[in-house]
C-alpha cells in the first residue's frame, strides 16, 4: 500500500512540474507581432508615398508645372527647380521614387508576418535613412530655398508616420523573431540530445 501511495505521489509531482508532456512549454504561444491594422496601415502609407513620388518624378521629366499654389512660402516650382532638387546630378524625385518602391515591397503583409529578423532590421534601417533624408530636405526648403512644396511635404509627412510606426513595432518584431529562434534551438537540442534506442537482444 505504501509503495502504491508513493507512486501516486511521484506521478502527481511530475504532473505539477510539467513532466507529463503537458507542461507550460506546450501551452506557450510565441509573440504574434504587429496585427493586421498595422500591416495594412504600413502598406497604404507606402502606396500613398509611391503615388506622390511617382507624380513628382513624372512632372520632373516632362517639365510640367506642379498643380499647387505659388506664394512667398509655398512655391513648388521654386523647390523642384532649385539646385537642392538634385543630389550628385540625381533628381531627388527619383531617389524618393526608388525609396518608396522598396518601402512598398518590404511593407507587403507577408513580410510583416515573417520571423526573419533581417527583414525587420532592414525595414528599420530604411525608415531611419528615409527620415534622415527628410530632415535634410526640410532644412534645404526652410533655410536655403526658403519655400516649400506641397507634394514634397506630403512625402515628408508619410515618411515620418511610417518611421514612427516601424520604430514602435520593431520591439515586437524582435521579440517574435527571438522566440522563433529559441524554439528552433530547443528543437535542435532535443533532437541532438535524444538517446538512441538500445539494440534488441532478441
Amino acid at each position: 500500500m505504501s509503495q502504491t501511495t508513493g507512486k501516486v505521489a511521484s506521478h502527481d509531482s511530475q504532473i505539477e512540474e510539467g513532466d507529463d508532456g503537458y507542461g507550460d512549454d506546450d501551452w506557450y504561444e510565441p509573440p504574434t507581432g504587429p496585427g493586421p491594422r498595422v500591416r495594412i496601415t504600413a502598406l497604404v502609407l507606402s502606396l500613398l508615398g509611391l503615388a506622390d513620388a511617382s507624380y513628382l518624378t513624372v512632372t520632373h521629366f516632362e517639365k510640367q508645372v506642379l498643380a499647387c499654389p505659388a506664394n512667398s512660402f509655398i512655391n513648388c516650382l521654386k523647390v523642384t527647380t532649385s539646385p537642392q532638387s538634385e543630389i550628385l546630378h540625381i533628381p531627388v524625385a527619383i531617389l524618393g521614387l526608388a525609396f518608396y518602391v522598396a518601402m512598398t515591397a518590404i511593407n507587403l503583409p507577408p513580410l510583416w508576418k515573417t520571423t526573419d529578423l533581417r527583414v525587420a532590421k532592414l525595414r528599420l534601417a530604411m525608415a531611419v535613412s528615409g527620415i534622415g533624408f527628410v530632415l535634410y530636405l526640410l532644412y534645404a526648403e526652410l533655410f536655403i530655398i526658403k519655400a516649400i512644396c506641397e507634394y514634397c511635404t506630403g512625402v515628408h509627412i508619410i515618411t515620418f508616420i511610417l518611421f514612427i510606426l516601424i520604430v514602435v513595432t520593431f520591439p515586437s518584431m524582435l521579440e517574435r523573431g527571438r522566440a522563433d529562434w529559441d524554439a528552433d534551438a530547443d528543437a535542435d537540442w532535443d533532437g541532438d540530445g535524444a538517446e538512441e534506442p538500445a539494440p534488441s537482444t532478441t
